[in-house]
C-alpha cells in the first residue's frame, strides 16, 4: 500500500519532529531562538501549523539534530521498493 502523503502532512512532521527535539533538550522557544537564530514567534509557528522558510527550516535542525541526516537523503540513490513511505521512516531509519 502505497501512503498519500502531501506537503502538509511532511511540514507538521517536521515540525512535531523538532518541537519533540527540543523538549527532550528541555529548551524554551525563546532558548531554541536564541540558539538557531529563528525568531520565537517563527518557532511558534512552525511548531502549531508546519509553516516555514526551507532555511529556517535548516537552522533549526541543525540546532536540535544533525544536520547530514537531512543532506543524506539527497545522496543515497535509492530504488522505488528502498523508498521510504513516511517521514517518520525516514527519520526512525537514519537515512
Amino acid at each position: 500500500m502505497v501512503a498519500l502523503l502531501d506537503d502538509a502532512d511532511v511540514q507538521q512532521a517536521f515540525a512535531t519532529h523538532l518541537r519533540r527535539l527540543r523538549k527532550q533538550a528541555k529548551l524554551s522557544r525563546d532558548a531554541l531562538a536564541a540558539r538557531s537564530g529563528v525568531p520565537a514567534s517563527t518557532i511558534k509557528k512552525f511548531e502549531l501549523t508546519g509553516q516555514i522558510s526551507f532555511r529556517q527550516l535548516l537552522f533549526l535542525w541543525q540546532s536540535l539534530d544533525d544536520l547530514r541526516r537531512l543532506y543524506a537523503l539527497t545522496r543515497h540513490s535509492l530504488s522505488e521498493a528502498e523508498l521510504p513511505s513516511s517521514i517518520d521512516e525516514v527519520l526512525s531509519n537514519d537515512l
